[in-house]
């Protein structure tokens, strides 16, 4: 077992129903490759998976399985990649309305929910998935972009404070937290 999958392995083992968690880092250090092996942990135990991205094409995330070691077309069946322009609270609910409890779901990520003018403020699509979750025992990691002003010192992890939020948001939203920086991890947040 890989560095990366024993990684993914043992957060997957943190995360329960209703769960909304952030994995947040600078860019290059990982957070797309962690949790698409997020992704393929919970598959693989027998749960469903879903990428929303407005940042990858279907080539690429089929490249991204390549560079984790997994040929995607094992999980044709129970994988949904999804990357629409439509992308945004209600958009994302709509798809998972079938979905079983225990789904993992990554959104590929926070800041981009609220792009679009027309989407309703980042906060109230934040909130509505957070209930949608809840109910429905939804799993939603939720990638973040970490504020430039981070400076990764040497065995330090970027924090809630350090997420960049160009329109507000209650970052208590979220239950659960998994930083990244150098290659390690930092989890926080309730087990079980």
């Amino acid at each position: 077992m890989n560095n990366l999958t024993s990684k993914a392995s043992a957060l997957f083992t943190c995360l329960s129903p209703g769960d909304l968690m952030i994995l947040g880092a600078r860019p290059g250090h990982g957070k797309t490759q962690l949790s698409l092996r997020l992704t393929v942990e919970a598959m693989k135990s027998g749960r469903q998976g879903v990428f929303f991205t407005l940042e990858y094409n279907a080539t690429d995330v089929l490249d991204l399985f390549h560079s984790i070691g997994e040929d995607p077309a094992d999980f044709h069946n129970v994988f949904k990649l999804d990357i629409s322009n439509k992308i945004n609270a209600e958009y994302i609910m709509s798809q998972l309305v079938t979905m079983p409890e225990g789904t993992v779901v990554v959104i590929d990520y926070l800041q981009i929910l609220d792009q679009k003018r027309e989407s309703p403020e980042l906060m109230v699509q934040v909130r509505a998935l957070k209930s949608f979750a809840s109910e429905r025992g939804i799993i939603m990691v939720f990638l973040s972009q970490i504020d430039r002003s981070y400076a990764p010192l040497a065995g330090s992890f970027p924090s809630l404070n350090d997420v960049r939020l160009p329109n507000p948001l209650e970052l208590t939203l979220f239950n659960k937290t998994c930083f990244l920086n150098g290659g390690e991890l930092q989890f926080s947040g309730p087990l079980g």
